[in-house]
Parts: C-alpha cells; structure tokens; sequence
C-alpha cells in the first residue's frame, strides 16, 4: 500500500501555473469520482489552496503515473508543462510532506495557521466523497495530531509576521481586552480588511471604519459588523476610538495634532494607541510627542515583525523534531499492518486445514469408523500439516547459519532457546 503526496506549490511553480492546476470547489466531487475509477487509487484527499495544489493517495502500485496522468487530463495540461514544477513523494517523504505542510513549516509565511483549517476541508470533501478509508483516515488524523503538538509545544505561531497581525498583537500588548477596546480603521484596502478580520478573531465588537468613499467601506460594514463614516466626519468620531489604525493611500496625513489634542480633552486623556501602517503616513508624527497618546509607525512595526521572523524560526527547529519523531510512530503503525495480514493469512490458512481434516473425520465416522482411531488419525495429520512449514523453515535457517534469524523463529514458534 504505497502512499504518494504530488502536486506544486508556491516555491516550484508560478501563480499562472497554480491558477491552471487548481481544482474549484464544485467540480471536487466530479474529480475524485474520477480518480478513483483510476484502477491503481484505493484513496486519496485533493488539497488545493492558492500557494499549492497536492493530491495524498495511497495506491496498490509503486508508482504514481496513473495519477499524473489523470491530474493533466483533468486541468488539460500537457505533463511537460509541469515538468519542472511536479514533484512527487513515496511513503516516508509523503508522510512527512503532509506533516510539514500542516504544521506550516512549507507555507509562505512560515507557522501561518490557516494551512492546517484548509487541510481539514480537503480531508472533509475526500470523506464526502467516500475517498478515504482506513489508511489515508489514520494518516490525516495523525496529521491533525502532529499540528497540534506543534501548536501547543513550540512558539511557531505565537509571533506576528504580517504588518497587520503585527498591528493587532501590538493593540493587544497596550489593551490586554480587545473585546472592551472601540477601533477606528482609517482606509478600506486589503490590509485593513486583514486587520478587521484579525479584531474579529479577538472578538472586538465596536469597530468604525472610515474611508474616502463610503461604497468600498459598506462592504467591511457587513463583513466584521461595523459602522461606516468619511474621511470628513473623522474628527467627529475620533474621541470614541481607543485605537486608531490607518493605512490609506493619502498623500498628505489624515489625523493631525490639534485633532488629536481635541480627542484626548474630550475623554478626559483616557490613553489613545495610534498605529500608522501607510506611507506616505496617515498620521503626523507630532502625535507621539502628546501625553496620553502612543504613535507607532510602519518601521515600528517591521522592527517587531524581524524579531518574530527569527523566533518563528528557532521554533521551526523545535517543530521539525516533532514532526520527525511521529513520523516513527506512523512508519510503525504502517509497518504493523503486514503483521496484522500475515497473521490473518496464517490463520485463515490453519482454519482451512482444520476444516478439511474435520470434514473427512466426520465422513469416517458417519461410515461406521471407530472414533478412537478417527481422532488419532486427525490428531496426527493435524499436527504434521500444521508443523511442516514451521519445521521447513527452522531447517532452512539452520542450513544458512543464521544465529540471529534462528532465534527470531524459535522465539516465533514459542520455543525454548536453552532445548
């Protein structure tokens, strides 16, 4: 039962290539109804993300050809277009694959977590799809396991490394309860949708968002449930917000001193966190210079995001170690199932045996045959067939010199080693 993990990701093709191979939501159903009529596919899980697209089988060959080929006839690619790009992985290096890629150690952000939610999907949608049984089920669930241990007993998530996580952790130093805090994001572009969705995250429920244009605010409004003003109305709104984030494309600052000053009168200099992320800045860096009012700029920010880029990773190397020791654990569990099909053979094998000699013993018997001699006749060839692969075996290895072999099988069979 080899297991393959093959696809591209973000460090071996570019984003036309990956647009190409991406499987969309709706047609995922249609395409594992496809890969599994493949003869060699007994189960597989489809990941497909902006930054990769992978495939997880296990199949009942050594190789994986039948799935390339499938994979490029689906997305209508030619296999030498993904030449440079397709990499594939068996058994050991596929488990650890999937173990690195959950714990976002082969992200483009290294620790980002949302790999680990979007592997999950797939894993749903395979299920769904009834592509998974009992092997790719173990392997993903000790996936599951593995991300977690590496959540729980490394930092590699616990430092921001985007200038708007950065924002928000920064907001949560100065206001340990978000969730008491009123926000006002200045702009409505696509970092300050980040951070509106990172507040959410940390359930603050009083976020006002203000923009030169009230259409493109509208849509956050309904995003993160909030309240929309202009630029202009600014001043009127800004003694209400213990945090201010900016980042807009102004040329010339948005918030000045003396509004500033007004704010801070107005609540009696309860404390104000000003977090400029534009340039050129939003807010006038004569802000900082106010009692009450603590102003960090973009390289503020950069400075704190290098710091935490170096300690995500030193915990990386902490979570390599993870991911290497339960990959022994799952490589076992594998290596245990052909115990487990050799041991149901060999029964199978000595049932069938059982069986035979019983129904000529009963045959015998209903003939008029005396049990004595019916019983002694099954016994003794009972024990011989049972006993003449062992005893060929044990013949064998001594044949070959094998100490060690030697003592392996007599261990096997329950014999005495000293005998």
């Amino acid at each position: 039962m080899p297991l393959f993990a093959l696809g591209i990701n973000h460090q071996t093709a570019s984003v036309s290539l990956r647009e190409k191979v991406a499987f969309v939501p709706e047609f995922l159903l249609d395409a594992y109804q496809q890969l599994l009529a493949r003869s060699s596919v007994l189960e597989a899980v489809i990941v497909s993300t902006c930054n990769r697209t992978e495939i997880y089988c296990n199949l009942n060959q050594e190789n994986c050809q039948q799935v390339i080929d499938w994979f490029c006839f689906f997305h209508q690619v030619e296999e030498s277009e993904l030449a440079e790009s397709l990499y594939c992985y068996q058994d050991e290096q596929a488990v650890q694959h999937l173990f690195r890629v959950a714990c976002g150690l082969d992200s483009l952000v290294l620790g980002e977590p949302q790999i680990l939610g979007q592997i999950k999907q797939a894993f749903a949608t395979a299920s769904q799809a009834k592509s998974v049984n009992k092997i790719l089920n173990k392997w993903f669930q000790q996936t599951f396991s593995v991300a977690k241990r590496v959540r729980t007993e490394t930092q590699i998530g616990a430092n921001a490394i985007s200038v708007a996580f950065a924002a928000v952790c920064l907001a949560k130093q100065i206001f340990s309860e978000l969730s008491q805090s009123r926000v006002l994001l200045i702009g409505a572009g696509e970092t300050i949708e980040l951070v509106g969705k990172y507040l959410v995250e940390h359930n603050v429920p009083n976020i006002t968002i203000a923009n030169r244009t009230l259409a493109r605010a509208m849509e956050l409004v309904e995003q993160f449930d909030a309240q929309a003003i202009t630029l202009g109305e600014i001043p009127n709104h800004l003694a209400d917000a213990d945090i201010i984030i900016s980042s807009t494309a102004s040329p010339l600052p948005i918030i000045g001193k003396g509004m500033v000053e007004s704010a801070l009168k107005t609540r009696r200099h309860q404390p104000m966190l000003f977090i400029d992320i534009a340039v050129p800045r939003d807010i006038e860096p004569e802000v900082a210079e106010l009692n009450d009012a603590y102003l960090y700029s973009v390289d503020d920010l950069h400075g704190i995001i290098e710091e935490n880029k170096q300690a995500r990773q030193e915990a990386a190397v902490e979570a390599e170690k993870i991911v290497e020791s339960c990959i022994i654990d799952f490589i076992s569990w594998m290596e245990s199932l052909k115990a487990v099909e050799s041991i149901r053979l060999y029964r199978s094998n000595s049932e069938l045996l059982r069986d035979e000699l019983l129904t000529r013993a009963s045959f015998a018997l209903n003939n008029g045959a005396e049990p004595e001699k019916v019983l002694k006749e099954l016994a003794f060839k009972l024990t011989n067939k049972l006993i003449h692969h062992p005893s060929q075996a044990l013949t064998h290895v001594s044949r070959s010199g094998d100490d060690n072999e030697l003592q392996i099988l007599r261990s096997a069979l329950g014999l005495n080693s000293e005998e």
